[in-house]
């Protein structure tokens, strides 16, 4: 047992610790913010948080709001958009190392967040704004939450369980199995069983279940349109067997690299010894297993029959980290092995070291120009340029702009020009394909003229016959060309329609005076 001076100690350690890391990253986000535009989903996100609602067409509505919270505070910076990952990245080391005290010590837990933090996806976290980062601190404050009002009897961590629980809810659909496994560690830890009787217990998981309630209504209102998508994830192609034998072998692949190999082997063989040795095991120890092993299994079932992407089983690693580290400080009922403690942090830090300088050499050099990173560069250029047009048109506040591209384009043109207008797309077919599907189209436009950006190649090709057909004429503007390095370039025809008579979209007629 670590005495009360050294848990002093290592906490105070944390802090500081924490406190370098977020100085570092806070540097480092400033920098990539300066050679790197929004990720496709990320403008996406931004897009729906102009328009507050209960829900989006393929996931509930926390991103949208912390979207639109962010861009609010900051003016629609693009660094306000890049620091809410680090706050909330931030938060969830500070949740992790809570409960890793509480469990193991300090010492112990300054090991989890260490882990953690040497990893290529909590760097990932830090830098790009999607739903997994306010989903992890959601979980771990629920983790937290849930095992001191357990230990406590305190109703104020009731509380805190039911927030932490409807924030989870609000942001990805994963937080729903939190009360499930809840139930699952309560079965398998005589010590922790008496929580069932408590009134706190089922209130909390009763009320953070309910923040899904608007959700759901908002969603027999569009046809269940999240629900629909989110089933698309599960659907399954019929495969011979090599490459069925590579695709299941993807996930523990890809695993590792998001978690780097040794540390990803430390946190399976941890689990493992603790899984053969159940019987000797304490409640701390079946509560992280329950919350990381069962679920993580289960993916493993799963990747038997579909793909896995990367990001789905994240939150469940937060335990598992706990987990490792408890057993590389000698804290579990099973000697430790000094070798993996040693060569997890060594690999990880190499690892995350040579992460940091690669994105700065690539962002400071022409391989930036790589197929794989255009997708982030160029934007700021290709929004003036549009905003550019948008200025020009006669009498522009009759106007809209319309994007016949992928849903990428429409909100990478909407935050990048500098008007920030309202952006609608037109789509190829006559399904819902995104957000922007979801909400009004230019319908509501009728009569307006349109000035519309339609992706383009090498040679400048005509509006598409569908789209052309909706207005009384249309001309050619002109083009956008974007440099992006390693000869590639964005292109953009630039058209303006007059006069919306109707609108339709490939698969038929959807509007008309």
């Amino acid at each position: 047992m670590t005495s009360h001076s050294d848990d002093t100690l290592w906490t105070r350690l944390f802090w500081r610790g924490l406190a370098a890391v977020f100085a570092f990253r806070l540097a480092f986000m400033l920098f990539f913010c300066q050679q790197a535009d929004l990720l496709g989903d990320e403008a996406y996100y931004w897009d729906w948080g102009r328009q507050p609602d209960w829900g989006y067409f393929s996931k509930p509505p926390m991103i949208g709001w912390l979207m639109g919270l962010a861009g609010w505070l900051t003016g629609n910076a693009e660094w306000g958009i890049r620091l809410a990952p680090l706050l909330l990245s931030t938060g969830t080391l500070a949740a992790v190392f809570s409960l890793a005290r509480d469990l193991y010590g300090a010492r112990a837990a300054c090991l989890a967040a260490l882990l953690i933090v040497l990893t290529p996806g909590n760097a990932g976290l830090n830098l790009f704004f999607t739903i997994d980062a306010p989903l992890l601190l959601a979980w771990s404050l629920a983790m937290l939450a849930l095992w001191r009002a357990a230990e406590e009897a305190k109703p104020a961590w009731w509380l805190v369980l039911a927030l932490a629980l409807g924030f989870g809810v609000l942001s990805k659909q994963m937080m729903l199995v939190f009360p499930a496994l809840a139930l699952v560690f309560s079965a398998v830890s005589k010590d922790s069983r008496p929580m069932l009787a408590r009134p706190g217990f089922w209130l909390a998981a009763l009320a953070g279940m309910a923040f899904i309630t608007p959700v759901l209504m908002w969603n027999a209102r569009h046809e269940w349109v999240t629900l629909e998508h989110t089933r698309h994830h599960f659907d399954t192609e019929s495969l011979g067997m090599g490459k069925w034998l590579g695709r299941t072998l993807e996930f523990p692949a890809v695993q590792a690299l998001v978690y780097t190999p040794v540390t990803f082997a430390t946190l399976i063989f941890a689990a493992w010894l603790s899984l053969k040795n159940w019987r000797a095991l304490g409640s701390r120890e079946r509560y992280l297993l329950v919350f990381s092993v069962l679920p993580l299994l289960g993916f493993l079932l799963l990747s038997l029959r579909q793909r896995i992407n990367p990001n789905w089983p994240a939150v469940f690693y937060v335990p598992l980290f706990i987990l490792a580290a408890a057993w590389l400080e000698g804290r579990l009922p099973f000697p430790p092995r000094s070798a993996w403690k040693k060569w997890s942090l060594r690999v990880a830090g190499s690892v995350t070291a040579l992460l940091h300088l690669a994105l700065l050499v690539i962002f400071l050099t022409d391989l930036k120009g790589h197929k794989k990173l255009v997708e982030m560069q160029g934007w700021h250029e290709t929004g003036s340029q549009a905003g550019a047009f948008l200025d020009d048109i006669p009498n522009p506040r009759r106007a809209f702009v319309l994007v016949a591209g992928y849903r990428y384009d429409a909100a990478q043109l909407a935050f990048h020009m500098p008007q920030q207008p309202r952006v609608y797309r037109w789509s190829k077919t006559a399904d819902v394909e995104s957000q922007y599907e979801v909400w009004p189209g230019p319908e509501e436009r009728l009569g307006d003229d349109a000035l519309i950006f339609q992706p383009g190649k090498e040679a400048p090709a005509e509006l598409k016959a569908p789209l052309r057909a909706c207005f009384e004429n249309a001309e050619r503007l002109g083009r956008i060309e974007t440099p992006l390095g390693g000869g590639h370039v964005r292109y953009f025809d630039v058209f303006l329609a007059r006069n919306l008579l109707t609108w339709t979209r490939a698969g038929g007629m959807t509007s008309a005076p």
